[in-house]
């Protein structure tokens, strides 16, 4: 069989609009640590936020298949929103918990994996430079 697609962005789009169909109030829970993840880093609670993306609540809202991108205000602020659908755990209605909790998704893992090895590499280059090399002290007795 051949490799699909993820189907997490389908299944966002999905239970975003029957969330909006029976009047309730989306949220996402974001894993604010996922590389790309652009959210006020002042309202993180233990590596995770919640969005309420409600039509009242964001503008320019776009729910695509590699990213959830919006604007919206915070602390009456502002900001431009970006979620790769990667940092995307789950979306629920804030009235009654209605919702899903996504399960993760090979394709998702693999850019995990691939950021991870990524970062080991670059902080063993950081260290590399960080360290001289160490030499003995070359002094000479001057008479």
């Amino acid at each position: 069989m051949a490799n699909m697609t993820p189907h997490r962005p389908y299944l966002l789009r999905a239970y975003f609009e029957w969330l909006l169909d029976n009047d309730l109030t989306p949220h996402l829970v974001v894993d604010a640590h996922v590389e790309g993840t652009r959210v006020p880093q002042q309202y993180v609670k233990d590596g995770q936020i919640v969005l309420n993306v409600a039509p009242s609540a964001v503008s320019n809202l776009q729910l695509g298949n590699d990213f959830v991108e919006f604007s919206a205000r915070f602390g009456g602020v502002p900001q431009q929103i970006v979620l790769p659908l990667a940092s995307v755990i789950a979306i629920y209605a804030r009235e009654n918990g209605a919702g899903v909790v996504f399960e993760m998704e090979e394709a998702y893992m693999a850019d995990d994996a691939m950021i991870e090895e990524q970062e080991l590499m670059s902080d063993d280059v950081v260290k590399a430079e960080e360290e001289p090399e160490k030499r003995r002290p070359h002094l000479t007795v001057v008479k």
